[in-house]
């Protein structure tokens, strides 16, 4: 069963115990897409190396509109009449609704996500990190899905290239957005808190500079995230592609521009 049917049958367990389905979670659709066609369901994924979010000026890209598993991801100057910079979000929610679900590892729920502590119902267990918003961006041209997602072919490793992949068949595709600026759940808040539907909303794609990492990744010192090349041009030949690397940053906390994403919503220019 993919993620997204799993996240669709289990949506209401989850309200019924106090939590809520990662589909209820989903708010990336009201963004629009690279082409009119795509409209309303689709988002730009864009790198903070290179753009803002009043200029993305390069998005996300399947290269040459390649639609098999296995085709890079790249970077392309922003166009609303190119179909290979549509994507779509299959899959939206916390860290640790994953995790209920079986989709996520439980090393990946104790640095990632917000679980109750053993033995008590009100607190959050973890490290201190928080419970962070993870996504899964589809290739959909046209808006047209095709059950492709941005991942990796295996577990990720430092330089290990981004391609379309399955989605929904293991957190391979799953990318977790994680500066640790924007806790969405720290482990002092109360359980409800952590699993309100309300609660983290407040630091998505679409509002702040996030690191992704891959929900694949058990390295939590320095966690493989998505990255570009910093001496890399999207306009390079041949085109360089994304690919998965430690996340490193500086002493304050700040991470590199080239390991920081962000969701641009409305037709591209």
């Amino acid at each position: 069963m993919s993620v997204k049917s799993k996240v669709f049958a289990a949506a209401a367990t989850l309200t019924l115990v106090g939590g809520v389905g990662v589909a209820g979670l989903a708010t990336a659709g009201a963004a629009n897409a690279a082409t009119p066609s795509c409209g309303g369901s689709c988002i730009d994924i864009f790198s903070h190396q290179f753009g803002t979010f009043a200029d993305p000026s390069f998005v996300m890209d399947s290269f040459k509109q390649g639609d098999v598993a296995g085709t890079p991801v790249i970077l392309f100057r922003t166009s609303n009449s190119d179909p290979a910079e549509d994507f779509t979000v299959d899959s939206e929610g916390l860290v640790s609704q994953f995790y209920a679900l079986g989709l996520v590892s439980p090393q990946v729920d104790l640095q990632y996500g917000c679980s109750p502590t053993l033995g008590a119902t009100t607190t959050c267990a973890g490290t201190g990190q928080g419970d962070y918003f993870a996504y899964e961006f589809m290739y959909s041209p046209y808006g047209v899905q095709t059950g492709l997602c941005t991942g990796v072919a295996a577990t990720a490793v430092a330089g290990e290239h981004v391609t379309l992949q399955p989605c929904g068949v293991s957190s391979k595709t799953l990318w977790i957005a994680a500066n640790p600026a924007h806790e969405a759940c720290d482990y002092s808040f109360t359980l409800k808190e952590c699993t309100n539907p309300l609660f983290g909303i407040h630091f998505p794609l679409s509002a702040y500079e996030e690191a992704l990492v891959n929900g694949s990744d058990t390295n939590f010192s320095t966690p493989y995230g998505l990255t570009y090349g910093q001496s890399s041009y999207p306009t390079d030949t041949p085109r360089p592609p994304l690919y998965v690397d430690n996340v490193l940053g500086f002493s304050t906390g700040a991470i590199n521009t080239n390991q920081l994403w962000s969701a641009d919503g409305g037709v591209l220019p």
